[in-house]
């Protein structure tokens, strides 16, 4: 297996998970369908948040060098998203904004996907669940919060979520090619299978639960 068709088995084997993930009831489930400006952008700012926790904390402790790189850089950049989403949200709702501010500020509970993420401990389970799993997540995350923006006809917060989309793709082939190089046998490709499909089934329970604790069917309408 290479870096392309382990993107390939994750997203044909997560396709349902994936595909509702990426539809817009998400935003519904994520906001406690409070779908307003201020309730989307405080919701992307946590996400941010947690992952620069997540992100920072493996740099700190991760043993392989070039992975402990990566993790630094995808912790600032994760930080840096979150200063930009917060200055974003200063403009809807300036007090929401002023709670968010802070180097500490972040989420008390992380939420199921980055509790599991920082009990990882080796680097090909980080790279696969927390680069791989997650990013594949988060791209259709943003993609709806661009489609809020666009529908709101909010062009100047669409094209901030989309370059922060466009930075998290990246972010997601880079991973792939740091965990093809240490993908050296189909038993690592398969436990880094395991780790990408188990955070992509975290996400989507996670969402479910949020939908049918509304009386919202998670299943999309035919």
């Amino acid at each position: 297996m290479d870096e392309s068709a382990f993107r390939e088995a994750v997203e044909r084997e997560c396709a349902t998970e994936l595909d509702r993930l990426g539809s817009n009831r998400l935003l519904v489930a994520l906001t406690d369908a409070e779908l307003t400006t201020p309730a989307v952008l405080s919701v992307a700012a946590a996400s941010e948040a947690a992952a620069r926790d997540t992100f920072a904390a493996w740099a700190e402790d991760e043993s392989d060098d070039e992975a402990r790189e990566a993790f630094a850089a995808t912790a600032d950049r994760e930080r840096e998203h979150y200063e930009r989403v917060v200055e974003s949200l200063t403009d809807a709702d300036p007090d929401a904004a002023a709670a968010l501010r802070g180097p500490a500020a972040g989420p008390d509970d992380p939420g199921p996907v980055h509790g599991y993420l920082r009990a990882r401990e080796e680097t090909v389970e980080r790279l696969a669940a927390g680069v791989v799993g997650r990013g594949l997540v988060s791209l259709r995350t943003h993609t709806q919060v661009v489609s809020f923006f666009v529908n709101e006809a909010d062009e100047r917060r669409a094209s901030l979520f989309r370059g922060l989309r466009d930075e998290t793709a990246t972010a997601l082939e880079d991973g792939l090619g740091l965990l093809a190089a240490r993908c050296e046998s189909d038993e690592a490709w398969d436990r880094a299978l395991a780790g990408a499909r188990y955070v992509v089934t975290l996400a989507y329970d996670d969402y479910a639960d949020a939908l049918q604790g509304m009386g919202v069917d998670p299943k999309p309408v035919c």
